[in-house]
């Protein structure tokens, strides 16, 4: 087993343990032991504290990054990323309900989250098209994290099977982008930054 495939088991079964006890009892080593994966690896993969929700992010990305659109406009590549990224927290729902619902007592965990976040818009802004670079491209990841977070909002309530109330909010939330970008001289679909 290479470390990529350790790091997916140790994650899934993290949140999967999340998810049946809650997200206080989580840490890498009782995820190791549900997974039946080596204590030592685990140790050496995850050093540092918040390192479950870093790994968590990073796969998340990869699986919204691969394959997405790399034609259109930067509007459409946006939305398409988005989605691709929620796809994957549907894959580990439980996990991530009960982690959202203990954010509140831990303030830390809340913080690094909300970073890990900022991160994931920056590779989701350059994967689209847009500049994610500069004063313009930090602004536009500080939209499109607010764009993800009245998508999560509303993943939190969509109970369909293939998301469309997510789909729905996410469209709507980023409409409201454009707008906003067009009435401080961007042009229309590059509200998320400009395009390279």
């Amino acid at each position: 087993m290479d470390e990529s495939d350790f790091d997916a088991i140790l994650i899934e079964a993290a949140f999967a343990l999340g998810g049946d006890e809650g997200w206080a009892r989580v840490t890498p080593a009782r995820a190791a032991k549900r997974a039946g994966l080596d204590l030592g690896m685990a140790r050496a993969r995850f050093t540092l504290p918040g390192g479950i929700l870093r790994k968590f992010g990073e796969l998340a990305d990869r699986h919204a990054l691969a394959g997405a659109l790399d034609e259109g406009p930067v509007r459409d590549r946006l939305f398409d990323t988005m989605m691709r990224r929620f796809d994957y927290l549907q894959r580990h729902r439980a996990g991530v309900v009960a982690l959202l619902k203990y954010l509140p007592r831990d303030p830390a965990l809340a913080v690094l989250l909300a970073r890990a976040n900022l991160a994931s818009m920056g590779w989701l802004l350059e994967a689209s098209g847009a500049q994610a670079g500069g004063i313009s491209g930090a602004l536009a990841a500080q939209g499109l994290l607010v764009v993800w977070a009245l998508g999560m909002r509303a993943w939190l309530r969509d109970e369909s099977a293939d998301l469309t109330g997510t789909m729905a909010a996410v469209d709507t939330a980023l409409n409201r982008a454009d707008q906003i970008a067009a009435r401080f001289g961007k042009a229309p679909g590059m509200a998320m930054g400009d395009a390279i």
